[in-house]
């Protein structure tokens, strides 16, 4: 599911938003400033954000900016200005898009759904997630909520497999195959230690996920059921 974040100090803008995207089938997440909204993208993990320019504490151009240095997500202004220079702060703070109020929600939709597409190509197939947990094969980095792990490489390659498909049972020579080659000359119970290893790292910082056993096969990542 897609994760939205919906920022807005007046409350009706932000019911009237929330309940239209949960209508479209996305996970909503609402604040009412920025420090609320930076909180908030401490614990979740967004796909988007909807953020209105004038708030208290925090304005849309600052927590944009924010929002940058945490994250790599399409950030949508809301605004009841249209002149060329806040379109212009907007761009310069890092915004993707631009939205004036009073706007059709219908509007808002079509712009979330283009930047969700242009974000994804962006992506490919370099990150993967389950739950709270993101895998980035660009920089090899494992991001829990705020928390960043660097992995050894065959670890990080291993639960990236396993985390890319998960609920498929892979068999000890199929992992050894894939992650150390064809020319390993090592035995199977490599995978053995490096699965030990991944769910002792794992267990005491996220429930996202379980790699289990399938006596007789192999292994495979069950991910948490929401």
């Amino acid at each position: 599911m897609t994760n939205i974040l919906i920022v807005d100090d007046d409350i009706h803008i932000l019911k009237l938003v929330q309940i239209h995207l949960s209508e479209q089938g996305y996970k909503t997440f609402t604040a009412k400033n920025g420090i609320e909204a930076l909180e908030i993208l401490h614990k979740e993990i967004c796909d988007l954000a909807v953020v209105d320019v004038m708030m208290p504490f925090m304005d849309g151009y600052t927590l944009t900016q924010e929002i940058r240095k945490q994250c790599n997500i399409p950030v949508i202004l809301l605004t009841a200005k249209n002149q060329i220079e806040d379109k212009e702060q907007g761009f310069q703070a890092g915004t993707d898009d631009y939205l004036v109020k009073p706007f059709e929600l219908k509007e808002l939709s079509f712009r979330i759904k283009a930047l969700l597409r242009r974000y994804d190509k962006k992506l490919d197939e370099s990150i993967v997630r389950v739950g709270s947990t993101t895998m980035n094969k660009n920089s090899y980095e494992v991001q829990i909520g705020d928390r960043t792990i660097l992995l050894p490489l065959k670890e990080f390659e291993l639960l990236y497999f396993l985390m890319s498909k998960p609920m498929q049972v892979f068999s000890r020579d199929h992992l050894i195959e894939y992650i150390w080659g064809l020319d390993y000359e090592g035995d199977d119970r490599t995978v053995d230690v490096h699965i030990k290893r991944l769910r002792a790292r794992f267990s005491k910082l996220t429930d996202d996920f379980q790699i289990k056993t399938v006596r007789g096969v192999g292994y495979s990542l069950e991910a948490k059921r929401e």
